[in-house]
């Protein structure tokens, strides 16, 4: 019998499979049908900054509206239960989620400013979330912005939650930072206990008939797996944090490569959207099958096999590899 176990920001886990953040998480029964099929963790939708400084502005609404012309009105104070907006129903969320699965919960903060993070994240502590990722997503627009002021506000923005909070903290972020390794290993030491590699970013359309700007989902594919599992294999071992692969997760295979390049765990989202909850019973009996037919008895004898550090030929990650597909065409060809 092989070995699922694995552990994730102090989190002992009975396999590397966690349902990343998604709408499968905001309801309760859809959490309650992936435990049942499997998963060793939930990282809940995101709640997002926008939500948060929406609620600050509504709030100083209600609460200011009529005070002019009724001085009665400086006593009143409107009812949240009634106003219920997305902050405090994301908490109400995770209180329920806590009490109806075993597995581990993990709350999601998306933004990139201070503002209302620092107090949420550690309301979202006091909820019970066994950790918390920060999802940094922001597409700088302003070139008058440097690489360094930008990587200096994530960093100060972990320092401030890491100050507050007590559980693990795992930093989700992008691929696009001049040098990811010194990115990653200053996040280390600005308080980040794991790091989600990567984010994914939807890309909009143009309607260049109505002339709009279109939101567009497209579900990942597994070929979208290579660019975490490059980065993964090259920073396993080098950067003192744990390691989640998030992105192109779609079969057994793609768990197996990412626990080999140095992950802890595999994060899917698109797999289960598209097959349903009850497909993370097919990837983790995948996982036993090749394991068993491979004569590995554990994760932690595979984690890490096939990181830069490990491999028969480290450039293969670097520019010798990319030299080497180029040049495996042949240049006869129409």
């Amino acid at each position: 019998m092989v070995d699922l176990s694995t552990t994730y920001l102090g989190l002992k886990l009975k396999n590397p499979l966690v349902a990343s953040a998604s709408p499968l998480s905001k309801k309760v029964d859809n959490v309650k049908r992936l435990e049942d099929s499997g998963v060793s963790a939930v990282v809940m939708y995101s709640l997002f900054e926008e939500q948060i400084v929406h609620e600050s502005m509504e709030l100083d609404y209600h609460l200011e509206h009529g005070t002019e012309s009724f001085p009665e009105a400086l006593t009143y104070f409107p009812d949240l239960d009634y106003y219920n907006l997305a902050p405090q129903a994301y908490l109400e969320l995770l209180h329920k989620l806590k009490q109806s699965v075993s597995i581990p919960v993990i709350g999601s903060l998306n933004g990139v400013s201070m503002g209302g993070w620092v107090h949420y994240a550690k309301l979202i502590e006091e909820a019970g979330a066994d950790a918390l990722e920060l999802n940094i997503y922001f597409v700088p627009t302003d070139p008058l912005l440097g690489a360094l002021d930008l990587e200096n506000s994530y960093l100060d923005l972990v320092r401030q939650i890491r100050s507050q909070i007590h559980i693990p903290l795992a930093v989700k972020l992008g691929s696009q930072f001049s040098n990811l390794p010194n990115f990653t290993r200053n996040l280390a030491g600005a308080g980040a206990n794991g790091l989600v590699l990567f984010n994914r970013f939807y890309q909009p359309d143009l309607d260049i008939e109505t002339m709009d700007v279109l939101p567009n989902l497209e579900l990942s594919t597994s070929s979208e797996l290579r660019l975490p599992l490059r980065w993964i294999a090259i920073l396993y071992s080098r950067i003192a944090v744990d390691f989640a692969l998030s992105t192109g997760i779609h079969t057994a295979r793609d768990i197996v490569k990412a626990v080999m390049a140095g992950a802890n765990v595999a994060m899917s989202t698109s797999a289960l959207l598209h097959n349903g909850p009850e497909y993370a019973r097919t990837l983790l009996s995948g996982v036993t099958e090749w394991m068993e037919e491979y004569e590995y008895s554990s994760l932690n004898q595979m984690r890490g096999a096939m990181s830069q550090k490990n491999v028969a030929d480290p450039a293969a990650f670097e520019r010798a590899n990319y030299m080497k597909i180029l040049n495996s065409w042949d240049p006869h060809l129409p």
